[in-house]
C-alpha cells in the first residue's frame, strides 16, 4: 500500500467505527436530522471562533467544535423529549439556523469560504495525525459504550453523539460524517451484522478514496458518493 493511502484510510475506517453504532441509535430513535444539526453547529462554532480570535489550529478547531456540538446536542435532547411529535421538524430548523450562522461567519472571515468548504466536505487525503488520533479514540469510546449497552440511554447517547460529531466534522467534513452515520446503519436495519456493515462501509470508503486519487477528484465528495451508493443498496437487501 502506498504511504499516502495510510493516513486517510485510517481516518475513514476510524470514522466508520465511531459513527456506525450512533447511526443505529439515530434510526431507532427517529432523529435523523440530529447529525446535520449537531455537526452544523460544530462547523459554525469553528468558523466563528476563527473569526473572533484569528487563530487557525487543529486544537482550537476541536475545542470550538466540541462546544458548539454539546450546546446544540443538549438542545436537541430537550426538544426530543418535550415535543416528540414535532422533533424532526424542530431539529431541521436548528440545522438550518446553524447553517446560516456558518454562512454568516464565513462571509465575515477572510478565509471563511475555504474553511466552510473544508468543514462541509473535507479533503481526507490531507488529514493530519491529530485528527486520526482523535477519531481512533472516538471509535474506541463508542464501541465500549455500545458493548456495555449505554448508548440505549439518552444521557449517554446525546453526550457521546455531541463529542463524536465534534471530533469527526473537522477531520472528515459534515457530509462524510452524515453518510458514515446513516449508510452502514441502513444495512444493519436490514439485518446485516454490525461488524459486516462496518467492514463493507469501510471498503466502500476506500474504493471512493482510490477513485478520487485516480480520477483526480476531491476526495471528500467522492467518498461520500461511494458511501451513499452503498447505503442505497441496502434497500434491495431482503430482510431475513
Amino acid at each position: 500500500m502506498e504511504t499516502w493511502f495510510i493516513f486517510p484510510a485510517l481516518a475513514l475506517i476510524a470514522g466508520i467505527m465511531a459513527l456506525t453504532p450512533l447511526g443505529t441509535q439515530v434510526l431507532r430513535r427517529g432523529v435523523v436530522f440530529i447529525d446535520l444539526a449537531v455537526a452544523q453547529a460544530a462547523a459554525a462554532a469553528v468558523i466563528w471562533l476563527n473569526f473572533a480570535l484569528h487563530i487557525d489550529s487543529p486544537l482550537v478547531d476541536q475545542l470550538a467544535a466540541t462546544l458548539g456540538a454539546v450546546v446544540v446536542s443538549l438542545g436537541v435532547a430537550w426538544v426530543a423529549r418535550k415535543w416528540s411529535q414535532q422533533r424532526e421538524a424542530l431539529i431541521g430548523l436548528i440545522y438550518v439556523a446553524g447553517a446560516c450562522m456558518a454562512l454568516l461567519g464565513a462571509s465575515l472571515h477572510p478565509h471563511g469560504r475555504e474553511k466552510l468548504f473544508h468543514l462541509l466536505a473535507a479533503d481526507v487525503l490531507w488529514v493530519d495525525s491529530f485528527s486520526i488520533g482523535a477519531l481512533l479514540l472516538a471509535a474506541l469510546t463508542v464501541l465500549t459504550l455500545r458493548r456495555k449497552g449505554w448508548l440505549a440511554h439518552d444521557v449517554f447517547f446525546y453526550a457521546a453523539f455531541a463529542v463524536i460529531a465534534s471530533v469527526a466534522v473537522p477531520a472528515l467534513g459534515l457530509f462524510l460524517v452524515f453518510a458514515s452515520l446513516i449508510a452502514p446503519a441502513l444495512w444493519i436495519e436490514r439485518g446485516l451484522r454490525p461488524w459486516a456493515a462496518m467492514v463493507a462501509a469501510s471498503v466502500s470508503c476506500l474504493l471512493g478514496l482510490l477513485f478520487s486519487w485516480v480520477a483526480d477528484t476531491p476526495s471528500g465528495p467522492t467518498v461520500v458518493m461511494a458511501l451513499a451508493a452503498f447505503g442505497v443498496c441496502a434497500l434491495f437487501r431482503r430482510q431475513g
